[in-house]
């Protein structure tokens, strides 16, 4: 992404508009996780099932008092050991507020990504969803060329890059322990440590 690019999308972002460009994974199909009317919009166009909520790209864990998140001790630990990374988080959301975020399961997931450039966007933004870019039940998006197959004039913006095309790890920290949901990319550290606190 060129800077000037970076600049477009995040005056869209901000706007409450949305399109796909590239994650710290794969390509996503992003908006801002603080404005309601978007993340409607997000669920609409990608056909996502109304009860599953999305993943949500944070700048710096201070992001998640945005979101009214009290992080236990163990938890805080955890995530100044292993953040940023390709790594996404299920934290206790109870806030009735974020209800169209949780949908209703009280938690939300959150990764905060090691990529500059969209730590940078982030930044500017604020936190995004960013469920990858393909309609429910579909291969997720490799190219920019397959998301406009997918979604068309249905999108505000369309930004290339490189992507890694693997999706994150997920883990839950809902309760004492840590939770494994989906095995992504996990480094030899990142297993130690959610061996030390599993058991």
């Amino acid at each position: 992404m060129s800077q000037e690019d970076d600049k477009k999308a995040s005056k869209i972002l901000k706007a409450g508009g949305i399109g796909v460009m590239p994650t710290d994974t794969i390509y996503g199909l992003v908006g801002s996780a603080l404005k309601p009317d978007t993340v409607a919009r997000i669920y609409k166009v990608r056909q996502r099932s109304p009860d599953k909520p999305f993943i949500i790209l944070i700048s710096k864990l201070a992001d998640l008092k945005k979101f009214d998140i009290s992080l236990a001790p163990f938890q805080k630990d955890f995530l100044n050991k292993n953040w940023p990374g390709p790594l996404s988080v299920i934290l206790p959301c109870p806030n009735p507020k974020f209800k169209y975020l949780h949908r209703g399961t009280k938690t939300l997931a959150f990764r905060l990504p090691s990529s500059r450039p969209l730590l940078g966007l982030l930044a500017s933004t604020g936190p995004l969803v960013a469920p990858s870019a393909n309609p429910e039940g579909l291969p997720a998006a490799q190219t920019i060329k397959q998301a406009k197959d997918y979604f068309g004039d249905k999108l505000d913006f369309y930004l290339s890059g490189k992507v890694k095309n693997e999706p994150s790890t997920l883990i839950s920290l809902v309760g004492e322990k840590v939770v494994v949901l989906r095995e992504g990319r996990l480094n030899s550290k990142l297993k130690v440590q959610i061996a030390k606190l599993q058991f």
